[in-house]
Order: structure tokens, then C-alpha cells, then sequence
């Protein structure tokens, strides 16, 4: 049977209190155009009206 050495072991899952935050969106400007995006990978719509675009990653920050 095959013994497996520490080094080899998969890292521990980190804490909650040392996890960041599950959502960071953030706003990018793309010409004309500003796109919602988070650090999960999600993009919101491209739009011409920064204000909704905002209102667009505050919406994501509330999914779990």
C-alpha cells in the first residue's frame, strides 16, 4: 500500500475567517460602454448608463 508523505498531502480548506469575501464586483469601463463583473466570474451586461451597471453588481453582491 502506498504511504503518503506529508508534502504530498492536499492543502487544508482555508477558514471562513480567512476565506475572501464569495463576491467583489466592480465596474469596467469599455468605451461608451460599463460592465459589472465579480471576482466569481460572473458579467453583468454591458451598459451605456454606469449608474445601472452598478446597481447591477450590488444586485449580484445579494446572491448567495
Amino acid at each position: 500500500m502506498y504511504d503518503q508523505h506529508t508534502d504530498e498531502a492536499p492543502p487544508a480548506a482555508p477558514s471562513a475567517a480567512t476565506a475572501p469575501p464569495a463576491h467583489e464586483p466592480f465596474t469596467i469601463d469599455r468605451g461608451s460602454f460599463c460592465i459589472a463583473r465579480c471576482s466569481c466570474g460572473w458579467t453583468g451586461p454591458a451598459r451605456r448608463s454606469r449608474d445601472r451597471a452598478r446597481t447591477d453588481a450590488e444586485e449580484h453582491r445579494s446572491v448567495p
